[in-house]
């Protein structure tokens, strides 16, 4: 009986049959080509649309690295980070008064966010602009007495309606920031024997960087785009120094072209460099950073020729 078996069984050493290779057909998208040919007419269209016009394009590399607007470009980030720095300090101490058990702290500081994100701001900069049409002197006491119109300069103004308009909105940002932290770790430094002070510096405030980051970054884009407002208030920045390039040249709409792109080189400057910024925050909540611009480079030149499974 055993012999009978023996003879009927197979080699020992012989491995069972593996499963059949499944051969994979992808799914084929057809309306994401329809969608791609239909987004390349539309931009062709729109490029064979500007090249009619009569549109002197050699004038904007010609007036690109223009002293003027060189100088415009300086003085809108100068702006820019003036009424940011403005904006931050003054959104940090607003959220903490409105986050304070204290009625009359917190009532000012809600009125102030109100009033500030309530009205526009170019209103807000013609109204500091013009208010030396009803103070004729600025009087501070022993402190400062001045003429108000040698007192609000463009600068003066450009700062106080940009900063303080910014400063409503970081305001929010930041108290939302400090409300994702969880109390518990303010009740464990309390328990320590911490100051409320320290507690916020080195226990509150690291954590709700993480929330505070990412829109404080496009805020900050946000607040470049915004300096070409004050040209309304006769401070010169990168705009204003286009308008006038413009109208002294005869290419009043290649200078707004112009202009336009050294904004675009700005924000994708100021872009990445938020990117860098949020990464180092999320060191403490991503088992595994996201991959930086150049890793992303690379590891799309090193994928090219090789096969989706891995093999070599």
């Amino acid at each position: 009986m055993t012999s009978d078996i023996d003879k009927t069984a197979g080699p020992k050493d012989t491995p069972p049959a593996g499963p059949e290779a499944i051969k994979a057909i992808p799914v084929r998208h057809y309306g994401r080509y329809v969608t791609a040919v239909i987004a390349i007419a539309i931009l062709v269209a729109i490029i064979y649309a500007f090249g009619q016009g009569k549109i002197n394009w050699h004038a904007v590399p010609d007036y690109f690295f223009d002293d003027r607007i060189m100088t415009g470009v300086g003085k809108t980030l100068l702006l820019t980070v003036l009424s940011m720095l403005i904006g931050i300090v003054g959104g940090i101490v607003l959220a903490v008064m409105r986050l304070s058990k204290n009625p009359v702290t917190s009532s000012i500081a809600w009125f102030y966010i109100w009033f500030f994100r309530g009205t526009p701001v170019l209103v807000q900069l013609f109204l500091w602009f013009n208010l030396g049409l009803v103070f004729e002197y600025i009087n501070l006491g022993p402190i400062y007495k001045n003429y108000w119109s040698d007192f609000m300069t463009p600068l003066l103004t450009a700062l106080l309606g940009l900063g303080l308009n910014e400063a409503a909105y970081m305001a929010e940002i930041c108290r939302a920031g400090l409300l994702a932290v969880d109390e518990g770790q303010t009740e464990a430094a309390h328990a320590l024997g911490m100051s409320h002070g320290k507690t916020l510096r080195r226990i509150v405030i690291p954590q709700a960087m993480r929330v505070i980051v990412p829109p404080t970054g496009n805020e900050v884009i946000n607040m470049l785009k915004t300096t070409s407002l004050v040209a309304a208030v006769q401070y010169p920045e990168l705009f204003r120094y286009a308008q006038d390039i413009g109208q002294n040249s005869g290419a009043p709409v290649e200078m707004y072209f112009l202009a336009a792109a050294w904004y675009l080189i700005m924000t994708s400057v100021l872009s990445v460099g938020q990117y860098y910024i949020e990464r180092y925050y999320a060191r403490g909540s991503s088992r595994a950073l996201p991959p930086t611009p150049l890793q992303k480079v690379r590891a799309n030149l090193f994928s090219l020729g090789r096969p989706k499974g891995g093999a070599a």
